[in-house]
């Protein structure tokens, strides 16, 4: 045998272009950039800042305004746990990410581009990894400056009416959670958008979970109604933002954002498994 030949036969199949499957390194990279030069990305979350900060300030301003004609038991349940009220104030501006979470994976494939991205990454379970892990860390740093920005808003707002620090049990996790709530319920999104694909009813389906099921879970009779509604995704994670364990709460704060964790991994597994399975 020739060197030339013997040199031929070395070379692993394919020739020494060979494509290489890209690392999990660049498939972040990959889809940061992805994200990033998306112009809906960066309306999307100016959008969110506006609306969480925009009506935290009207609301917590409306509710200082009025603080001496308001009722009692609303005062009390303000100055009780004023950190979750002031980030519930910023509520709409959760819809932003609902939308967001779903628009990052269907877009593709009402655009076409998922096809491009899985010829280049044949191996599809990863490119969901990144994609997911992606996002949630953006929503994850999102979230948490708005959090606490939102909060230093509130609290300078109340004034004296409220008396509370960082330093006070449980409000700066309270805190903190608004942002790890936020990014849960991106991850979220991000999973539905995966298992429906169409833009418009996956959107549907996330926003009728957060506002319309949960709700409506608490017509249902005696403790099938409180059982429902506490184990709702949004309703028991949204417990993270609070202080501290409200009495007809059935969950700790912890607990209801590990079950919220649950639905979210459950989503996210059934996107992966109809990944795999489905045609792009």
């Amino acid at each position: 045998m020739t060197a030339a030949a013997t040199e031929h036969a070395a070379q692993p199949a394919g020739g020494p272009t060979a494509h290489k499957r890209p690392g999990f390194a660049r498939l972040l990279l990959a889809e940061w950039t992805k994200i990033r030069t998306v112009r809906s990305t960066m309306w999307s979350l100016i959008l969110y800042v506006l609306l969480s900060l925009g009506f935290t300030t009207l609301l917590v301003s409306l509710i200082s305004a009025s603080w001496d004609d308001a009722a009692e038991g609303d005062r009390a349940a303000i100055t009780g746990d004023p950190v979750s009220f002031i980030l519930g104030s910023g509520f709409f501006g959760q819809l932003v990410v609902c939308v967001l979470g779903v628009l990052v994976i269907s877009a593709e494939y009402s655009t076409g581009m998922i096809r491009a991205t899985l010829l280049a990454v044949p191996r599809r379970l990863p490119m969901l990894w990144a994609k997911a892990l992606v996002f949630t860390v953006i929503i994850l740093v999102a979230g948490l400056a708005v959090s606490f920005v939102s909060y230093f808003i509130g609290i300078a707002i109340l004034g004296d009416k409220v008396q509370v620090s960082l330093g006070d049990e449980g409000v700066l996790r309270s805190v903190i959670g608004g942002g790890l709530y936020l990014a849960m319920l991106g991850l979220f999104s991000l999973a539905v958008g995966g298992i429906v694909r169409h833009t418009a009813g996956a959107i549907t389906g996330v926003i009728g979970l957060v506002l319309v099921v949960g709700p409506l879970a608490m017509l249902l009779p005696g403790k099938i109604g409180d059982y429902v509604y506490g184990y709702m995704p949004s309703e028991a994670g949204y417990l993270i933002t609070s202080a501290r364990q409200g009495e007809d709460d059935l969950l700790s704060p912890w607990e209801g954002y590990g079950v919220f964790a649950l639905w979210t991994f459950a989503l996210l597994a059934i996107a992966a498994y109809l990944l795999k399975r489905r045609d792009a």
